[in-house]
């Protein structure tokens, strides 16, 4: 679909909890701007957002997908992201490249654990939110409990913009408050509406949640509200000009209904989406960096020179590599070259694509604000910027998330060792939380990810797309190694065995920084006691001894290395006799110290019921687990606990078995801490016997 207007395209990201409807919502409004001519359904396996085998066979979003609905002269870009906490960070790329996020909420089970993240994320980046309650004809399908509830948690100006006619499975239509219109609904019939009459039913119920409205968006501007009082109300363009601002500035946020399964509501929350939602232009500005990183603002100009954010990478065996993005300003064209600011070369794009899903179909150019695909870029990854290389920026992208579990790989067949690295970096290019790398000492690929249904995720895909099948090894908990005090240390290099020699004398004082301060390395010498040619070799020393750790093997981070004093031979010296030296006075200030390993502990929040909570409690006791609070939430306790991840590990099963299978679990990295003395004593005796025995 060709837009050469941005104030006729609308960008959303449709983000909320697992199993609150938000693809099965998306088919229906594709189906509703009859792009195509039946609702694709996730169990059918046809949706157009739900593409990957492994999504269409778990029956889940893995990975987020764009897709386009025409209404009313307007363009809509929707981004389907998922709803698992583990796949988060797809959520939050599909937001950053939107210009507001419609927030599915179970009208069931209301507000769940990624309702929670997607509202904080959308609050941190200044993201406009509109509230869509789904599966409105579910039975105990309640808007004034879940209203009440959005109102405490989130804001009091969550404000309903339409309202149900009908309950639980008699729910049949929407009447909107902006336009005092009512719009009814033939169930499984395409998601278009036709005018009726306000039910005499509705009509002292209505009028209460209008005046709220108006209200609402009248304290959102001081010169509404003097109209709102001298005239008595808002005219009906005061109203929505009124509202689409105070969308935009984020001081109401509008809540409208479905039931995207039956096609109930979709026509209106297209009308609600052209009406109250901000274009890319009243966007005003895009968080970017200049060259020098230093923060800037770009400006979301339709003239100005091209600027365009990667937000997603498809990687197929076949057809090869699809970029995904959003023009930022400008115009993008089609066969014209860009350059890419973080890889500083040029790129050439060929054919345009506006997506549905995986599949795109061509337009010459694509303006400000539009969403679209191109093929075959070499060297462009999610989070690049495309722009004109005269003026070269950053446009702002998300922090990636860690990976929180690994497992050490290898192929069922020799013949797959050559495969396995191409195949794993091919998905790695879509998948931006999932790590491969050998690991240098045991030659083993390690594969981290989120979590233990991300990584068989990652397994499934290697087998059906690359056909390599892979063994997974026991889950490798990613300790770390560091000092507790300030130490000083020697590192000598003396070697001679006839003809030129080998010297090199450095001293260092090794210090602890803060958790996540990684390693800094300061030169402090005055003077020439080391020549400035050699003390880089010092450092690289020390890099190279502390990935291979001290104490049992893991890489040791978190401290500080000033490197003061030293000595070298004019003829004996070399980088490799300073390299050596380094690693040296690492290991004696390492030993000084007080070196103690560090483990990964995990936020987990679990959802139960009463009857559960006790043996839960008592079994995360028994897992080194601390509990951080008990809260009740739509009838359900939530347990919430900080747990190491060596504790986590099998919990997954371990939960099933204890709750029959009634309660669930989602854990994401915290922080480090050290580890117990007894726990520590273990893992260097098992790092001991490993070593002599290998």
């Amino acid at each position: 679909m060709q837009v050469d207007s941005p104030e006729h395209i609308r960008n959303l990201a449709v983000a909320g909890h697992s199993d609150t409807g938000k693809t099965t919502l998306v088919s229906s409004l594709i189906y509703a701007g009859r792009v195509v001519n039946r609702l694709n359904k996730v169990e059918d396996g046809n949706t157009f957002t739900d593409f990957d085998p492994q999504e269409i066979a778990r029956g889940i979003s893995i990975g987020l997908a764009p897709c386009f609905v025409p209404w009313k002269g307007h363009k809509i870009n929707l981004i389907d992201t998922p709803g698992y906490s583990i796949f988060f960070t797809e959520t939050r790329a599909g937001i950053r490249a939107a210009d507001a996020v419609i927030l599915c909420v179970n009208a069931v089970s209301g507000i769940e654990v990624s309702t929670e993240k997607v509202w904080e994320y959308a609050e941190e980046i200044g993201m406009p939110v509109l509230f869509h309650l789904t599966k409105m004809d579910r039975e105990r399908a309640d808007l004034g409990h879940i209203l009440k509830d959005l109102k405490e948690r989130f804001h009091r100006n969550v404000v309903p913009v339409q309202l149900p006619m009908g309950r639980e499975e008699d729910f049949s239509g929407i009447v909107d408050l902006v336009t005092k219109k009512a719009l009814e609904f033939t169930p499984d019939a395409g998601g278009r509406g036709h005018e009726v009459k306000i039910p005499d039913s509705l009509v002292d119920y209505v009028k209460p949640f209008r005046k709220e409205l108006i209200e609402a968006v009248a304290e959102s501007d001081d010169k509404l509200l003097e109209k709102f009082f001298e005239e008595d109300g808002l005219s009906a363009e005061d109203l929505n000009d009124g509202l689409r601002r105070a969308v935009r500035h984020r001081e109401v946020f509008p809540l409208s209904m479905s039931s995207g399964l039956h096609g109930i509501g979709p026509g209106a929350l297209l009308d609600s989406i052209v009406e109250c939602m901000p274009n890319p232009l009243e966007r005003r500005t895009f968080p970017a960096f200049n060259v020098g990183n230093e923060e800037v603002e770009v400006e979301t100009t339709a003239d100005g020179p091209p600027a365009a954010l990667v937000f997603k990478t498809l990687s197929d065996p076949f057809s090869g590599k699809q970029t995904l993005f959003r023009v930022v300003r400008g115009t993008v064209k089609s066969d014209t070259p860009l350059w890419n600011t973080q890889k500083e070369t040029d790129e050439r794009l060929g054919h345009l694509l506006s997506m549905q899903g995986k599949n795109g179909e061509a337009v010459p150019h694509l303006v400000t604000g539009d969403i679209g695909g191109v093929a075959k870029l070499k060297h462009t990854a999610s989070g690049d910027t495309l722009c004109d290389k005269s003026q070269p920026i950053k446009l702002a992208w998300i922090n990636i998330r860690e990976p929180a579990i690994a497992y050490a790989i290898e192929p069922k067949s020799k013949g797959d060792e050559e495969k396995i690295g191409e195949a794993l970096h091919r998905l790695m290019e879509e998948d931006l939380t999932l790590h491969a790398e050998r690991d240098a000492e045991t030659g083993e690929y390690l594969l981290s990810g989120t979590g233990q249904l991300h990584i068989e995720i990652a397994v499934a895909k290697l087998k059906e797309r690359f056909k390599v099948e892979v063994v997974l090894h026991p889950p490798k908990v990613p300790y770390r190694e560091t000092i507790r005090k300030t130490a000083d240390g020697h590192g000598r290099h003396k070697k001679q065995s006839g003809g030129r020699g080998q010297f090199a004398d450095c001293r260092i004082i090794m210090e602890p920084m803060e958790r996540g301060g990684d390693f800094e390395f300061l030169d402090e010498i005055f003077g020439g006691s080391i020549p400035q040619t050699y003390r880089p070799a010092v450092e690289k020393g020390i890099q190279e001894a502390r990935k291979k750790g001290f104490l049992a093997g893991y890489p040791v981070v978190d401290f500080r290395v000033r490197l003061k004093d030293g000595q070298y031979h004019d003829v004996d010296s070399s980088e490799m006799a300073f390299k050596i030296a380094g690693s040296l006075a690492f290991k004696d200030a390492m030993a000084a110290g007080a070196p103690v390993m560090l483990e990964p502990i995990m936020q987990v929040e679990i959802t139960t019921s009463d009857e559960f909570t006790g043996d839960i409690m008592s079994d995360l006791a028994q897992r080194r687990g601390r509990p951080q609070g008990m809260e009740t939430k739509n009838g359900s306790q939530i347990v919430n606990a900080m747990v190491p991840m060596a504790e986590m590990l099998n919990y997954d099963p371990a939960l099933t078995a204890m709750t029959q299978g009634r309660s669930r679990f989602h854990m994401e990295f915290s922080h480090y801490e050290e580890v117990p003395r007894n726990v520590q004593e273990k893992l260097v005796a098992e790092a001991q016997k490993a070593k002599e025995e290998g």
